[in-house]
């Protein structure tokens, strides 16, 4: 990977943007390389949760400039093409299999939000300072804006995707945009700790969690959707994992899956 470090241990894939001298600004290499990253570890069974890092001052700054000014003389169709592959990458991440936690140890602006949106958790600095900068360009955060919305809801992104404001990190995690907030000397040892406890859990059922709560958020509570519950509690009882992992508490012991990690 040009653009990308990448980790691994006790079960926990770390992937650090590494592109400190333009802020971690993403462009379409990165693009690709997160979207292929994340497609690989998703498959791999040792993998049962991963971070996204970055190295430097900013988590991502959005947009890399040199790309920016390439995407100024594209038509429409090259724009459809150039937003899609964005599009793809956020939706890779969203519906990875595996866990994920966004480590947030510097600014986040623009399209950056949308990675940070797109983990299940996010974890942030209290130092960091968040920005939906492109209405100020004349633009508007289109694509990521089905995971920024469902991030810190509607009414919070009426404000700050009009006002282009930046707003700290006890702001995003007053709104619901980020899960906590830590000093910089804790931001390690407190995604350590978060990672860890998905790593104990049992890994089918972490990954029809996250599915069960797409499926379920802002969907009307239905006889179809009680229904998917049910049926999905049930299948989960019968299924290997789900024996394993009862049997186990009843005989104080631990679960089978943990002995790969």
């Amino acid at each position: 990977m040009k653009h990308l470090e990448l980790s691994f241990g006790g079960g926990i894939s770390t992937v650090t943007l590494n592109r400190p001298e333009v802020r971690n600004a993403f462009n379409d290499e990165v693009i690709a390389e997160l979207t292929a990253v994340f497609i690989e570890l998703g498959k791999r069974q040792e993998v049962r949760c991963i971070v996204l890092a970055a190295n430097g001052t900013a988590f991502c700054a959005g947009a890399d400039l040199n790309w920016m000014k390439r995407m100024a003389d594209y038509t429409r169709d090259e724009n459809v093409a150039d937003a899609g592959a964005l599009a793809e990458m956020l939706r890779v991440v969203y519906a990875c299999p595996k866990p994920t936690i966004a480590k947030v140890q510097g600014d986040v602006y623009a399209g950056g939000t949308g990675l940070v949106a797109a983990c299940d958790i996010a974890v942030s600095v209290d130092s960091a300072g968040y920005c939906l900068s492109e209405v100020k360009l004349g633009l508007i955060p289109a694509t990521i804006s089905p995971y920024v919305i469902r991030a810190m809801g509607a009414r919070a992104a009426h404000r700050y995707f009009l006002t282009a404001e930046r707003f700290d990190a006890a702001e995003a995690l007053r709104i619901g945009f980020v899960h906590e907030v830590v000093t910089a000397t804790e931001l390690d040892v407190r995604v350590g700790e978060l990672a860890k406890t998905l790593v104990n859990a049992g890994p089918e059922a972490i990954r029809l969690c996250k599915m069960l709560v797409q499926d379920v958020a802002h969907h009307e509570i239905t006889p179809s959707l009680i229904q998917m519950t049910v049926e999905g509690i049930a299948d989960i009882r019968v299924s290997p994992e789900g024996r394993e992992g009862v049997q186990s508490f009843l005989q104080k012991r631990k679960p089978n899956w943990l002995q790969s990690v």
